[in-house]
């Protein structure tokens, strides 16, 4: 496998006008993107990766973002607009890579800083905590299954780093991310130096990839 590397801002600004054009072609997909933030987000990951051989790469890494989920208040009418745009998106982005005929070769995972509480504030929201949850999709995913464990749903129970509903999560982040980065082609060998703590959870990685 080939890879690129662009190490200064000249090579960048280069490659992006040198690579114009291609984009500007605007290749054309069957596959309907919501309008919507995340939706515009993907529908342009997807135009790159068609043209991904005219551009020479066998290898990218793309990031999109949705914010708004620091709900403090008003939380299940917030996050439920917000999980509908998410679900659309990456229904189209999952669709779009079929139709290419890449599905096997594209992973999308979630990533996010932070949780909330299981108790709401007094503003019907909720605040900061740990535990949560994180979706991996893609032609190479072994779906329908969950790893790690649900907590037990009580207060200040087993599973409550306090009383307001902080999960303790019962999977690292390096776990999550040194299978996401076998499959992009690390080697084992190698994933103690990329994740430092992957050896803290027995460099046991998760299963979602078969």
């Amino acid at each position: 496998m080939s890879s690129l590397l662009v190490n200064s801002s000249d090579n960048i600004s280069q490659f992006v006008l040198n690579n114009a054009s291609l984009l500007s072609t605007n290749p054309v997909l069957k596959t309907v993107f919501p309008a919507t933030g995340l939706g515009n987000q993907l529908a342009q990951v997807a135009k790159v990766i068609s043209i991904s051989s005219s551009l020479g790469l066998s290898r990218q890494i793309f990031f999109c973002s949705l914010g708004g989920f620091d709900t403090h208040g008003g939380q299940l009418t917030t996050q439920s607009g917000l999980l509908n745009q998410f679900s659309q998106a990456l229904n189209a982005f999952y669709d779009a890579t079929q139709e290419m005929g890449v599905a096997n070769q594209v992973t999308t995972f979630t990533e996010s800083d932070f949780s909330r509480t299981l108790s709401p504030t007094s503003n019907n929201g909720s605040d900061h905590a740990w535990g949560s949850h994180h979706l991996v999709l893609g032609g190479a995913v072994q779906g329908g299954q969950i790893f790690g464990k649900f907590p037990t749903f009580e207060l200040a129970g087993p599973d409550d780093a306090d009383v307001r509903g902080r999960w303790i999560p019962t999977t690292s982040i390096d776990q999550y991310g040194a299978t996401l980065c076998s499959w992009f082609g690390i080697p084992d060998a190698s994933l103690a130096a990329v994740f430092p703590n992957f050896p803290n959870f027995g460099s046991v990685k998760l299963g979602f990839f078969g």
